[in-house]
């Protein structure tokens, strides 16, 4: 085969490696080990798209390399396959999710194969398979059935809490989680409960607990949906109405791991801005739980938690979240029905809306007051919807002079904003939060400095019993139910109303079969239309699903040994393996995925359960590919309806069923740039006879097109980026595209639409995705992987350019022409390698080294390309070069190294197996070095010496040349200064 055939050569390797099994890792083995990890993808119907493999492509030359290197890789794939989109799907066509994620996965696999990825596919697993998710159950039921001891810092078997209540009673029981939330009994108490009293008793301490929690309910699709699926109150996915509703969850209770979740961020490798997004997540903050009882209302407190006690004296208002328990009662009959509006508007926006919104200042004032602590003075409690029920107590002091949003808020609602520093500076524009100077206005810290008086307001508040000094974390427990149907099952049943786990012996606990998967009439999850689904014939089982990240949180561990009947993994393959030593994935899983995952792993390591101390010691977030969109320009203009030459009305062109019209991108920068009108009058006559065409005139009624506004003449609608070819747009395949397009018009058509274009996100929605099949049937895989590495650094943001691919095909094509001269047929040769061969050869073995231990994989594809030109240049086809050299490009275009590999005499499959080319620094040392030689700082000359040559040789030889006699115009030498390697100086 003396021509490069991409295509054939691809097919030929694949279905090699997939019959050999060439990538399969053992378990067993004296090499040392190398785990390189890709964070597994959902399929979704739509495939993989070229921005899809950038990391996939990275982590695959890491892997490659690795095994150059002699470490046994692990190196696997496979599904995160339960999920919304599938189910949605099933909800419209009445297909079961299982079939259409079996179809889905089909495509992602015959997409991942066909570019060459050397993954396990032995080790393959699916999060909606049983014989996963069976595992996953049981890790619930190990949280389920744990507690968070403080005192040995870690989580222990729910027996030993009850062993404490048996011998102690509740007290001096130190766990983690809210102490309000539990009871206070005796061990003659406990020892006097019901199985059902004990279990009531126990369910606040568990790590898996059921809890009133406020979520996002979103009635269209008939579930709970995560704050990252709500967008400006709406699902993200169609767009249904969500409100926030209080429901029973099922909780994990991360918020025991918080601390051990931040310090263990300091020895890890990742970015530094992945590790700061989770340091503030996790939020931890040191300050004071202040109580501020409720005026008239006996025992209704409303407890704070603050980081700056010492501003107390300046809380001028309460802010309660609208969620606030004690709204209803607090609230008084004047204020009853603006305070109901306000919760009513509160509950249509997200969390993450409420949050981030701090343009619009909002709240509603409930009638009742609070007592400040330390001096009775009276405090007015408001709703506002920036304060969330889900954090710390759900209230904030506010103190306006200090706080930027708070100072806002008073500044709204006309509420006093005192100074409580000397220091504090133009309160009459914004707050000042300064620490400086010395309090003033503030009782009995008057005069002090801010360490003073903190912790003179923390003993006064402990000593009344009002306050503590409290460590806070923002982070909250996880919300671990879902009211759907393609989802784990959670592992629990119930008996008179408590909650019991499964027995470990009865999992899988398998999704039944069921008729919809909507909710039933009577608003329960999907799972309460299974019919004679019961626990053992008698219990009702849990109706949640666990959230899509359940699976996710521990499949790194199952891919160490995914066949094991008997464990989640075994001791030996966790052993071996141990860490993910490079995990490949986007930042966008920093507080999701990433902190879930990292808390799943401790708790199995306080079981004993996995031997290292976080999951993944590196990380890389590799950089997104952004597709070039193109958009097509619908006029903007109306109609006026003119009766017996009166204007009766103004209506919108399309509303008369008027086809749309577009405009060329030319001709719209033109009009709007035409200063004189021309152009815009022009455009009027032509729109006017169009409108002829579908508004025909009449005796009494004509239309005309009313005054175009230039600067808002088009909307830019996104085209599929297929039917555009260099910004010119197909207009047959456009009207075919879809079908409220069939008619469109063109005004003033010339033959040529010019598109109008933008970078941005590659997305199914903009229409701009490039699918890598077309590319592949076009140029190779190897190509495309090439030219994904070409683009730029890894981590950057790219620009998607179809074009450029061409020019890494030309590269692979010169590449194989050194062993295939004008693809004739193979001519390599045993001739010894010349000095000039060695250095390149070299200085390629050692910078590809470089960059792939440095994920520098742009400028080692550059490297190559220079080699190859180079060694065109020098008519290189030697064995002792290109042998070498095709090694070196196994991890970037493996097919084609496969195939030279082959050619040159090595079994077929083998060069996985080879050993990386050993690099040797002296065949870069330069035999000559070249200078060039100035008289008095003036360069006149090149000379040629010997690398080794001393300068005082070097000078001896300038002396005795003929360089002094041509430019030395006969003036004296008074030296030669020498700078070795790098000129000469002759001065006279």
């Amino acid at each position: 085969m003396p021509v490069y055939s991409p295509q054939e050569i691809e097919k030929k390797w694949q279905a090699h490696w997939k019959t050999h099994q060439t990538f399969k890792a053992d378990n067993h083995s004296s090499k040392p080990k190398y785990y390189v990890l890709d964070m597994f993808p959902y399929p979704s119907g739509a495939g993989l798209h070229v921005g899809h493999p950038l990391g996939y492509i990275a982590s695959d030359i890491v892997a490659r390399y690795q095994r150059l290197q002699g470490r046994n890789v692990l190196h696997p794939m496979g599904f995160d396959s339960f999920g919304l989109p599938a189910e949605q799907y099933a909800i419209q066509t009445g297909q079961h999710p299982a079939v259409t994620t079996e179809k889905n996965i089909e495509t992602y696999i015959r997409q991942l194969q066909q570019l060459g990825f050397s993954y396990d596919w032995s080790r393959e697993v699916r999060t909606s398979d049983p014989q996963y998710y069976k595992w996953t159950q049981w890790i619930f039921l190990q949280l389920f059935n744990s507690w968070y001891n403080l005192d040995t810092d870690k989580a222990e078997h729910i027996r030993t809490l009850q062993e404490k209540f048996a011998a102690s009673g509740s007290a001096g029981v130190r766990a983690a989680g809210e102490a309000e939330d539990r009871h206070d009994f005796t061990a003659g108490q406990w020892q006097s409960f019901t199985e059902k009293q004990k279990l009531a008793a126990v369910l606040p301490y568990r790590l898996a607990y059921q809890q009133d929690t406020y979520v996002n309910w979103c009635a269209g699709l008939g579930t709970v949906l995560s704050n990252d699926e709500v967008k400006d109150g709406l699902s993200e996915r169609g767009g249904y109405p969500v409100e926030r509703r209080l429901m029973p969850q099922w909780n994990l209770r991360i918020t025991a791991y918080a601390d051990r979740l931040l310090q263990g961020l300091n020895t890890l490798d990742w970015p530094d801005a992945v590790k700061e997004m989770q340091r503030n997540w996790i939020g931890k903050s040191i300050g004071a739980e202040v109580t501020f009882p409720v005026q008239g209302h006996e025992g209704a407190d409303i407890k704070v938690y603050t980081t700056r006690v010492d501003t107390i004296y300046g809380a001028t208002f309460l802010v309660l979240a609208p969620e606030h328990e004690l709204v209803d009662q607090l609230t008084t009959p004047a204020q009853r029905g603006a305070v109901d509006e306000y919760i009513a508007a509160t509950k249509r926006r997200s969390e993450r809306d409420r949050m981030s919104d701090v343009k619009h200042v909002s709240g509603v004032f409930t009638g009742a007051y609070a007592a400040n602590p330390v001096d009775g003075a009276p405090v007015p409690i408001w709703l506002a919807d920036y304060v969330l029920a889900g954090y710390g107590t759900g209230a904030v002091m506010a103190v306006p002079s200090g706080d930027q949003r708070d100072y806002l808020f008073a500044k709204h609602f006309d509420l006093p904003i005192p100074a409580i520093s000397d220091a504090q500076k133009d309160l009459d524009q914004q707050a000042d939060p300064t620490k400086e100077g010395r309090y003033i206005n503030s009782g009995i810290v008057n005069g002090m400095g801010y360490k003073e008086a903190t912790a003179t307001l923390i003993a006064f508040l402990e000593e009344k019993g009002l306050g503590k000094g409290k460590v806070n974390f923002r982070l909250r427990d996880a919300i671990f139910g879902r009211q759907r149907y393609w989802g784990e099952p959670i592992p629990v049943y119930y008996k008179d109303g408590t909650a019991y786990g499964v027995a470990e012996a009865d999992l899988p606990l398998v999704l039944p079969e069921i008729d919809e998967y909507k909710p039933t009439e009577h608003g329960e999850p999907p799972l309460g239309r299974a019919t004679d689904w019961k626990y053992r014939g008698q219990h009702e089982f849990e109706l949640s699903t666990m959230p899509g990240w359940a699976g996710s949180s521990w499949y790194y561990l199952r891919y160490m040994d995914p066949e094991n009947p008997d464990r989640f993994v075994s001791e030996e393959a966790e052993k071996y393996w141990g860490q993910v030593d490079l995990y490949m994935g986007g930042a966008e899983h920093a507080t999701g995925h990433l902190l879930y995952s990292r808390f799943w792993y401790l708790f199995l390591k306080d079981l004993g359960l996995v031997t290292g101390t976080e999951p993944f010691q590196k990380l890389i977030n590799q950089g997104m590919i952004l597709g070039r969109s193109n958009f097509v320009y619908r006029l903007i203009y109306k109609v006026g309806q003119v009766e017996n030459g009166e204007l009766k009305s103004v209506v919108e062109a399309l509303s008369l069923g008027i086809p749309p019209i577009f405009i060329s991108k030319d001709r719209l920068d033109s009009i709007q740039n035409d200063g004189g009108g021309m152009l815009i009058g022009e455009l009027s006559g032509e729109l006017h006879k169009h409108i002829q065409d579908y508004a025909p005139q009449s005796g009494t009624i004509q239309y005309t097109v009313e005054p175009l506004n230039r600067h808002e003449l088009a909307t830019p609608l996104h085209v599929d980026v297929s039917i555009v070819n260099n910004d010119v747009l197909d207009k047959e395949a456009f009207k075919k595209w879809r079908p409220d397009y069939n008619s469109a018009e063109f005004v003033k058509d010339d033959g040529r639409y010019l598109c109008g274009w933008e970078v941005e996100k590659m997305s199914k929605a903009k229409f701009n995705v490039v699918n890598p099949d077309v590319l592949v049937a076009q140029y190779g895989a190897d190509a495309l992987r090439l030219y994904e590495m070409f683009l730029g650094p890894l981590e950057q943001f790219k620009p998607w350019n179809t074009n450029g691919i061409t020019g890494v095909g030309s590269f692979l094509k010169k590449f194989w022409r050194l062993f295939h001269p004008e693809d004739g047929a193979l001519a390599v040769t045993d001739e010894p390698a010349t000095p000039a061969e060695l250095k390149t050869l070299h200085r390629v073995i050692q910078k590809v080294a470089h960059d792939i231990e440095k994920f520098s994989f742009n400028t080692s594809v550059s490297t190559f390309m220079i080699a190859v030109n180079e060694l065109t240049a020098l008519g290189t086809h030697k064995r002792a070069v290109l042998e070498p050299l095709t090694l070196l490009l196994s991890p970037f275009a493996p097919h084609l190294a496969e195939e030279l590999w082959a050619e040159l005499g090595h079994a077929p499959g083998s060069i996985s197996q080879a050993a990386y080319p050993e690099f040797r620094e002296e065949f870069l040392v330069e035999a000559n070095v070249t200078y060039p030689v100035a008289i008095n700082g003036k360069v006149r000359d090149q000379r040629q010496f010997a690398a080794t040559a001393t300068a005082a040789e070097i000078e001896t030889a300038i002396r005795e040349s003929d360089f002094l006699a041509r430019f030395g115009e006969g003036k004296a030498v008074k030296k030669v200064v020498v700078v070795p390697g790098r000129m000469v100086n002759v001065v006279v």
